[in-house]
């Protein structure tokens, strides 16, 4: 008898969303894709040409999809705007998800998928922090933890995406979130992870430019930003975002502790190629997000299958991403309106007063 292979549905073809879906069908072998959802025709015909020949039932409609026939899980991968109201359906259905980052741009609304997903405690709903499963994170991770570094004190992180001149961030900023909650939630996230998930914002500010994309300025985003983060316990976070670098992809994480630092990526490469010219020596470096992080989404996709197939834990919480999202829009709400925003040891805004 053949072991059982967990029956994947993947919602939204973009760019995100094939990724998962071939990973799903060709590098997951406990999961098994029976069903995909796209409204836009382009994605349709993309998946009718590298998925149906697979058996691979092609959906339009997304509650459709959700009753498919021995569904267990759905991968959200659709445009943010509808993150959270197709986990929470997906919730309802009794299945297991997957959510693409961030769970939504609200804070309500994210606290809203933690709260149907805590209804119903057997179910396995993470939200897709990929870096988690990058191993040069892990590896820092573990040496951190293990006190290698002393203290963790001063988090410096940066997602600096390659410039691309077809316009395309300024037409996804209309509903992204702004650079902070879409492009640094990663590094939001690795902060929590590194600093201590029960770490608490003291105060946030950040500020931004646009240097290459004016047009973002209607959307009241920017194309380079700057956050810091203050948490209470003497610890705190620089976060860097781009969307304008020249050469290709570059995140990076610093980590500096009481008896010493770690870094992730500070000298990026795509390969281990050194090319002597007359010009100089150089490397090249992944040109996209996806060609630094590739195994990770890997890792990530086959240890969420056995989560959902043995049922045991997560490799962390849902309260994170909600966490993440706070953290993410109040740095935005810091960037918009120029002002620095403190809370207390319980996380609730303080308003300072105006001198």
């Amino acid at each position: 008898m053949a072991p059982r292979r967990l029956q994947v549905a993947v919602a939204g073809l973009g760019r995100m969303g094939k990724r998962h879906a071939t990973n799903v069908l060709s590098r997951t072998p406990r999961a098994q894709l029976v069903a995909v959802f796209t409204p836009d025709e382009g994605e349709m015909s993309w998946a009718q040409q590298n998925l149906a020949q697979w058996g691979v039932k092609l959906y339009t409609d997304y509650d459709e999809m959700l009753k498919h026939a021995g569904l267990d899980a759905v991968v959200v991968a659709t445009v943010t705007t509808v993150h959270a109201e197709q986990t929470i359906k997906a919730i309802t259905a009794d299945k297991h998800v997957l959510c693409e980052k961030p769970l939504s741009t609200s804070v309500e609304i994210s606290q809203s998928v933690f709260d149907a997903a805590k209804a119903k405690p057997h179910l396995k709903v993470m939200c897709g922090f990929s870096r988690r499963f990058d191993a040069s994170y892990r590896d820092a991770w573990e040496r951190t933890d293990s006190g290698g570094i002393g203290r963790p004190s001063v988090f410096r992180s940066q997602t600096c995406d390659k410039l691309d001149p077809t316009g395309f961030f300024v037409q996804y900023s209309a509903f992204s979130g702004g650079i902070f909650v879409d492009c640094n939630i990663h590094d939001i996230d690795l902060a929590l992870w590194f600093l201590g998930e029960d770490s608490v914002v003291k105060s946030v500010m950040a500020v931004g430019i646009t240097a290459v994309q004016p047009e973002l300025q209607k959307h009241k985003d920017v194309d380079n930003g700057v956050g810091v983060v203050e948490f209470y316990g003497g610890k705190i976070a620089y976060f860097y975002s781009s969307r304008m670098m020249a050469s290709g992809q570059h995140d990076m994480t610093e980590i500096i502790g009481t008896e010493g630092k770690l870094t992730v990526n500070a000298n990026p490469r795509d390969s281990l190629v050194d090319m002597w010219e007359p010009n100089g020596v150089r490397h090249e470096i992944p040109p996209h997000y996806y060609g630094r992080f590739e195994y990770a989404f890997v890792t990530e996709m086959n240890e969420f299958t056995d989560c959902c197939l043995n049922g045991t834990k997560l490799p962390f919480k849902l309260k994170g991403a909600v966490k993440a999202v706070k953290i993410g829009c109040a740095l935005q709400e810091s960037l918009i309106t120029g002002t620095k925003i403190h809370f207390d040891e319980t996380g609730r805004r303080i308003e300072q007063p105006k001198l």
